[in-house]
């Protein structure tokens, strides 16, 4: 299986066709009132924002959605990819990439929110250095919570 990570660009020949390949992975893989799905253009012109996918064999098989709304903390608001390219590494190049891109923003941190139960995810982003900053409770729903979780880079 060969793969690689390519940045969202507006003047792609092929947006349109990604842009409804990510948000038909969204609708399938994230809870309707969690879902981005129908605001996913208006996220994506946001000025201090950006979106990677991988593609596998001419097909979107994942995406991560980060932002930088200031030059403090950068924030990973999506990260999905297809049940069937799972625990093959996509998910993690994709975190690393967008990682790569807060970096290269001169960013002190980059923060994330996931449901505790979504263990996979913990375990990726444990791997990365995020580090679980505080429980919020009522963040998807009344009873789903979430972590909020940091990446520090210090003065490093």
């Amino acid at each position: 299986m060969s793969w690689v990570v390519v940045e969202l660009q507006r003047n792609l020949p092929d947006w349109t066709k990604v842009v409804d390949d990510i948000v038909r992975i969204e609708k399938k893989i994230f809870p309707k009132h969690e879902s981005l799905a129908r605001f996913f253009d208006e996220e994506l012109k946001k000025r201090n924002s950006g979106l990677l996918y991988t593609k596998v064999d001419g097909e979107v098989a994942g995406y991560v959605m980060y932002s930088w709304p200031s030059s403090l903390c950068a924030s990973i608001t999506k990260l999905a990819v297809k049940e069937n390219y799972r625990r093959q590494g996509l998910g993690e190049a994709l975190l690393k990439a967008a990682i790569q891109k807060c970096r290269g923003r001169s960013v002190h941190c980059i923060s994330l929110h996931v449901d505790p139960s979504r263990t996979p995810a913990m375990t990726l982003y444990k791997k990365l250095g995020f580090q679980v900053d505080n429980l919020i409770e009522g963040y998807y729903s009344p009873d789903r919570h979430a972590y909020r979780m940091f990446l520090d880079f210090g003065s490093n």
